[in-house]
């Protein structure tokens, strides 16, 4: 039983029998990766950041999109052993952006904050690590 909607009157239209043994000429197409109008995933077959992903929540496109992209994107790209450990600057400049929009984004529990606080020590002491590796 299939049921259709028609300027507000409802429309009844019976499947017999034969209708469901006869096999469906319904084809499967590929997805063209081309189409800009199909959605993608966060990473484009290419490679590139796919910024109109929902999967971001809009965070590219906030007051502080413009950092987010540079910290994302930094990271996204990082070739370091630490990746995205010479992307401090970026996450930082993004961080105190979203501290200015606390309606936007609210601020972290005290567990969360710890974890992120522990990421940026971790990164910054990779940081002073790799230089002071070079130096000697």
């Amino acid at each position: 039983l299939l049921v259709s909607s028609m300027v507000g009157k409802d429309r009844i239209i019976f499947a017999t029998k034969e209708d469901h043994e006869t096999p469906s000429s319904a084809e499967l197409v590929a997805d063209d990766p081309d189409d800009p109008y199909e959605e993608q995933g966060l990473i484009l077959p290419n490679g590139d950041i796919n910024w109109n992903c929902p999967c971001l929540g809009g965070m590219a496109s906030g007051p502080c999109g413009e950092q987010f992209k540079s910290a994302f994107s930094c990271f996204h790209y990082s070739t370091e052993e630490i990746k995205g450990s010479d992307c401090v600057d970026q996450f930082r400049a993004m961080q105190e952006c979203m501290q200015k929009y606390p309606d936007l984004y609210p601020q972290e529990d005290e567990n969360d904050e710890k974890s992120t606080k522990d990421l940026e020590a971790a990164s910054l002491e990779a940081s002073a690590a790799k230089e002071e590796k070079e130096s000697s």
